[in-house]
């Protein structure tokens, strides 16, 4: 059975949005290393406002605005110094008829509705200065202008007052997200558990180190691993031999541990398809879908978890990722849709009429140069930076035709 790129997409969508609803959740420091692009699964709102105190935003003094009203360079005005504001004190009351020297992010002193930045005073530099407790105050501070009422001031929750919302559920950590968490308050929030997937590669042709005639090394599951972990995705891999049996005991087994299966290889049409023999009977659906390469897909239902099943061939696996896994992940995880770009085509190219063909490309100096189509060629899928898209009835592209690119490895 056949059938198009986009049917098979809308299978897997509809086989994979329950799992996704079910991950559940659980609390995470805001300060983890895990926090990063987690998503959060409730409204959260502020315990703290932002910034938590009035402060000053200039190391300056200060002062009543009405002290300085008739200061000007003709005429300018002296004002002892009371206690300094430094950052992290406890605030202090303003002595009337004095100004404070203050530092950035400091608390405004009580009675404080102004700051004049040190540079705007006659010395433009501080004298000797003394916090509250540490001594007696001296000096003079000169103003040659007057300085408007709530000038250089960061009024407390300007930004965000305590119990407004600061985030909603389905909302992507970011490390700006994770700084305004912090910043109200907010040391541990609900976020969406992990989807935990394993990784099955299969075929008596995989080696497990000690390689022996006619086998190769396992590329698939480090790929697609490390593919996986970048969307967030708890993974772990699993090498299985072409036996029927044993592949549907390791299955049984790993449905109790993981949301989804990804299985690799096995479900072509040779005599030994071990993911096609096991899981048809447990009403795995197989069949080819018009593309090139990754025809060969499947998919099945089991009990307690979901498996998709992608074709053995290195480029294959990873296309049939981005394809029809990608989406639903960047969906998952809140990430924005892939935006295409239109480059000019470097060379004629050629493309099965009745086959939707992906080819992976290299831009180069504004042009498209695309790649040769071989499914087992893992050092040129490598060096890819981009997938092109020829859809179903488009046999001839030509050199300087335009054409959509989506970009790899992001």
């Amino acid at each position: 059975m056949s059938c198009t790129l986009e049917n098979h997409r809308a299978e897997l969508q509809a086989l994979l949005s329950p799992v996704f609803a079910s991950l559940g959740s659980e609390i995470l420091s805001t300060d983890s290393i895990e926090a990063c692009d987690r998503i959060l699964c409730e409204d959260v709102h502020a315990l703290l406002p932002i910034p938590a105190f009035t402060n000053s935003q200039m190391d300056g003094y200060a002062a009543r605005s009405s002290d300085l009203a008739t200061a000007s360079p003709n005429s300018p005005f002296s004002l002892p110094l009371g206690f300094t504001a430094a950052a992290g004190d406890r605030q202090i009351t303003l002595v009337e008829g004095t100004v404070s020297p203050v530092m950035t992010g400091a608390m405004i002193p009580l009675g404080a509705d102004t700051v004049i930045p040190i540079e705007e005073t006659s010395s433009g530099a501080f004298p000797d200065l003394v916090r509250a407790g540490r001594g007696t105050p001296s000096g003079h501070a000169e103003f040659s202008a007057p300085s408007a009422k709530g000038r250089f001031i960061r009024p407390a929750g300007v930004d965000l007052e305590a119990g407004a919302l600061v985030a909603k559920a389905g909302t992507r950590l970011t490390p700006t997200m994770i700084a305004a968490l912090v910043s109200s308050g907010l040391r541990q929030v609900p976020v969406r558990r992990v989807l935990k997937v394993a990784v099955c590669t299969t075929g008596d042709e995989l080696s497990d180190g000690q390689r022996s005639q006619g086998q190769i090394p396992d590329s698939n599951s480090p790929m697609l691993a490390a593919w996986l972990r970048r969307y967030q995705v708890q993974v772990r891999t699993l090498q299985l031999p072409d036996d029927p049996q044993r592949f549907a005991l390791a299955i049984d087994g790993l449905q109790e541990q993981v949301d989804l299966i990804l299985t690799v290889g096995g479900i072509s049409a040779g005599a030994y398809e071990v993911v096609r023999q096991a899981l048809s009977p447990l009403g795995g659906v197989f069949h080819h879908v018009s593309i090139q390469p990754g025809g060969p897909q499947g998919f099945a239902q089991l009990p307690k978890a979901a498996v998709l099943c992608f074709p053995g061939n290195p480029v294959s696996a990873l296309l049939s990722t981005e394809l029809f896994l990608a989406p639903l992940l960047r969906q998952l995880n809140a990430l924005p849709e892939r935006v295409p770009q239109h480059y000019p085509l470097a060379a004629d190219t050629a493309s099965p009429e009745h086959k939707h063909q992906i080819r992976r490309a290299v831009i180069r100096g504004g042009q498209v140069e695309i790649l040769d189509p071989g499914s087992h060629l893992v050092h040129d899928l490598a060096r890819a930076d981009a997938l092109v898209h020829i859809p179903v009835g488009v046999s001839q592209l030509t050199a300087g035709q335009s054409i959509e690119t989506w970009s790899m490895n992001v």
